[in-house]
């Protein structure tokens, strides 16, 4: 565990003076994505630098990072970042791999491509085929996956979109973290006109692109991903797919519960579109089960790891070793798929605290488990944070919590 989350300049002096017997992986950001990944990596004695343009993430308190801290957000200095991060990479004797665990850090290092830096995914326009949401539409549509209808608002005037879509429906932007830093969210909900037009003179303020959506009729606890990492040289996929049981907030939060199961159709759509695109590397594709047209359809696809990525890694398929092993060219073994539930206790306390009509999902075994830390060497269960053997992330969470201080990010 590292001791503290450092100033760059500090933390390069510090890269200077250690000595890694392995490229070290560099992981931003480093909250609880980043947790997941560095233990994912740790699992098999690869060191970790976590970054981050704040301290307040849990990862940095975890046994599996090695080292901390800070570097220019990409958001605010694209420059700044990928000078940032060559200077850490050539005071490294390896060159490190690189994972960025939310949108604006992947694509950055993948636009920035810093020299001296090993990047375990597809290029910049092929990430941005897929993380843009208008190109992915057009792509679903093109291939027959289904998606929700959708109108892209700067192909369709608004009154048009609105008289197409009955209210309430949804308005979401082609690029996920722009619209989250200035709206609070990446899915906003709108219940009329009123509400419409001022998310639409907003977007036109601050230059983004954005689309009107239908409001799925979703089947509450049916949301599908397929997990999974495509190998650079032959295209092979390593995947399991997780249900995500539950979300906090119900509707449009985060998963807290997700399990692996068995959907052949969700691995099958989701593989149809990463080959479409020539996408390798780690990625999550997201459905939704429709019961209006009784079937699956797509909502996104994130060409990064996520919060939950621990579950794969518990059923046998450590997504983030296999990009490590491509990337310096070793192997690794995987097994499974395993039965495996993941679980986000803040947030499910959260739930159950809140919501009387929410029913526990948990059997006490599960509890017991829990509490017990038994899970942590025993199959079928893991956890996004709370590990008694590695308890740091646990008490930063806690800090935050009792401070009422939030990061910028909920994963």
């Amino acid at each position: 565990m590292t001791d503290a989350f450092l100033p760059f300049d500090e933390l390069l002096e510090t890269v200077e003076q250690r000595r890694f017997d392995r490229p070290p992986a560099v992981v931003a950001n480093a909250h609880v994505t980043g947790l997941g990944v560095a233990r994912a990596l740790a699992a098999h004695d690869v060191p970790v630098i976590a970054l981050d343009r704040s301290g307040d993430g849990v990862a940095p308190r975890s046994d599996a990072v090695t080292l901390a801290g800070e570097v220019t957000y990409p958001l605010d200095d694209s420059d700044g970042f990928r000078e940032d991060v060559e200077r850490l990479a050539d005071a490294l004797d390896h060159e490190p791999v690189a994972f960025g665990c939310m949108d604006e850090w992947a694509l950055a290092f993948a636009e920035e491509e810093p020299a001296g830096v090993r990047l375990p995914f597809a290029d910049y326009e092929i990430i941005d085929g897929v993380l843009d949401k208008y190109a992915l539409y057009e792509r679903a549509e093109r291939l027959g996956v289904p998606y929700p209808e959708t109108h892209f608002l700067d192909e369709t005037a608004p009154a048009d979109a609105a008289d197409a879509l009955s209210f309430p429906f949804v308005v979401k932007p082609a690029r996920k973290r722009e619209f989250e830093e200035a709206v609070g969210t990446n899915v906003l909900e709108v219940a009329d006109e009123a509400e419409f037009m001022d998310i639409v003179e907003l977007a036109a303020e601050e230059g983004m692109r954005i689309m009107a959506q239908e409001k799925v009729t979703k089947a509450a606890g049916e949301d599908h991903s397929f997990a999974s990492y495509v190998r650079p040289d032959d295209g092979d996929t390593l995947g399991v797919v997780g249900n995500a049981r539950v979300r906090y907030p119900t509707g449009y939060g985060t998963s807290c519960v997700v399990d692996r199961v068995d959907e052949p159709v969700i691995e099958e759509r989701a593989t149809t579109m990463l080959e479409d695109a020539d996408y390798y590397g780690i990625s999550e594709s997201e459905f939704v089960y429709d019961t209006d047209r009784e079937e699956y359809v797509l909502l996104d696809i994130n060409t990064r790891p996520w919060k939950w990525i621990g579950m794969p890694v518990a059923a046998g398929a450590n997504l983030p070793m296999a990009a490590y092993a491509d990337a310096v060219g070793t192997e690794t073994v995987h097994i499974g798929p395993l039965d495996t539930r993941w679980v986000y206790l803040a947030d499910y306390l959260r739930l159950n605290f809140e919501d009387p009509s929410f029913d526990d999902v948990l059997a006490p075994s599960e509890w017991e488990t829990l509490l017990s830390g038994e899970f942590r060497s025993g199959q079928g269960l893991t956890t996004g944070v709370y590990l008694p053997s590695d308890p740091g992330p646990a008490y930063a969470l806690l800090e935050t919590e009792f401070a009422e201080r939030e990061y910028y990010c909920a994963c």
